[in-house]
């Protein structure tokens, strides 16, 4: 248990470190045509490093437990500052999309937040409500009809790639914590439709989703990220063209620091750096699964989860889209990207998993340890009284019940 805390912090760390080299190296020719100073995105970027360091200490130390006082005002305030973004003079509009607040000259995306706000919520009701996430009320439609708020208002800035990682999240905590099938099933299903509705009805995302069908088609129109891009991987080979010496981003690749910044990786340190990257993110997901099931309360254990799930989620998707695996989507790759407020929420995000390792008793219980035990036990509870309940006694035999139900 101390090896996976020691390793969660190490594995940060080295992929922060790579995060400020990349930067620096992919951002200094854009920064000194647009800004006249080759580290002016850099030195942002090591502000919100600060800060996120900060939040990660205050994190750690803070107990986990106390979390659950705080959720509720925390979400309302999240929610208040989502909206804000339509406020005029206050909210920012960048390439079409609301999705920052400025003050002065700090700048920062509140969904950011809301992501980190919205899963301790959720861990919070999800542990409160144990007994009855069988039930379609407090069980189901009470999470789903708060995360379905929030991402509204994330969806509307508009931001499809946060609603859809928010949302695979939600879900997954809900199944998680043993949310009937039966309710979770069909709000997948008509999430899906609705999402494939608004892309249909979006211009922008309907040429990117024919460019992610036909990439070699659309590779000089909306696909041209994606396929400069994988030209990109390929110019890198095994080792890499040297830290620098990449050509994408000087007259290809626009925007490389941010989305597309596992690109530049492979192309300078080639297919070694990149599996470094890889290895490292699947390091940093043990561990935060090693510490969750190992937190001695379910509070413990849905956050730590939840937590795991969302960074996990989000470096699949963004490197999914770099390699024309996924459709484009606008999410960083944590810890890597550009991006101040999506640096210090996964850094507060890490500080989370370090508390509940620190405050965590020793040795939890076995029925708290249990997840998918408990997963499997409440669909099962479910089903036996939805047999009895439809049981008939004959005179001919006893009543059919299932295996493991108990009278």
């Amino acid at each position: 248990m101390n090896k996976a805390a020691i390793t969660l912090l190490v594995v940060m760390l080295v992929l922060l470190t790579i995060g400020v080299v990349m930067l620096f190296s992919v951002s200094a020719p854009q920064a000194r045509d647009r800004y006249g100073d080759p580290h002016y995105l850099l030195k942002r970027q090591l502000v919100w490093l600060v800060l996120g360091g900060v939040g990660c200490v205050m994190a750690a130390g803070l107990p986990y437990p106390k979390l659950h006082a705080v959720c509720v005002p925390t979400l309302v305030v999240l929610v208040l500052l989502l909206m804000a973004v339509w406020v005029p003079h206050l909210g920012v509009k960048i390439s079409g999309a609301r999705r920052w607040l400025g003050v002065g000259g700090l700048r920062f995306q509140p969904s950011e937040f809301a992501k980190l706000a919205l899963i301790v919520w959720l861990a919070h009701w999800l542990t409160k409500e144990k007994r009855r996430l069988n039930q379609f009320g407090r069980g189901f439609a009470v999470p789903i009809a708060v995360t379905g708020a929030v991402l509204v208002l994330i969806l509307a800035e508009p931001d499809f790639g946060s609603t859809a990682l928010l949302g695979c999240v939600a879900l997954g905590m809900m199944f998680i914590a043993g949310a009937r099938l039966l309710y979770l099933l069909p709000t997948m299903l008509c999430t899906a439709t609705a999402f494939c509705m608004l892309v249909r009805h979006s211009p922008l995302r309907m040429q990117r989703l024919l460019a992610f069908l036909d990439l070699e088609k659309y590779k000089q129109g909306a696909g041209y990220q994606v396929w400069q891009a994988i030209l990109a991987f390929g110019s890198g080979g095994l080792n890499g063209l040297g830290l620098g010496n990449s050509r994408q981003k000087m007259f290809y690749l626009p925007e490389a620091h941010t989305d597309f910044i596992f690109p530049i990786i492979g192309e300078e340190l080639g297919l070694v750096g990149t599996l470094a990257v890889l290895l490292l993110f699947a390091a940093l997901v043990m561990c935060g699964v090693v510490i969750s099931l190992r937190s001695a309360d379910i509070f413990g254990q849905y956050l730590g989860l939840g937590i795991t799930l969302m960074i996990a989620l989000q470096a699949l998707i963004n490197i999914g889209v770099v390699t024309a695996w996924l459709p484009t989507k606008g999410l960083p790759l944590p810890f890597i990207s550009f991006g101040g407020s999506n640096l210090m929420v996964n850094m507060i995000a890490v500080g989370v998993l370090l508390s509940i390792f620190r405050h965590s008793p020793a040795g939890g219980s076995i029925e708290e340890q249990e997840f998918f035990a408990r997963r499997a036990a409440t669909e099962l509870d479910v089903l036996c009284r939805d047999n009895k309940s439809t049981s008939v006694h004959t005179e001919s035999g006893p009543e059919h019940k299932e295996p493991g139900c108990n009278e």
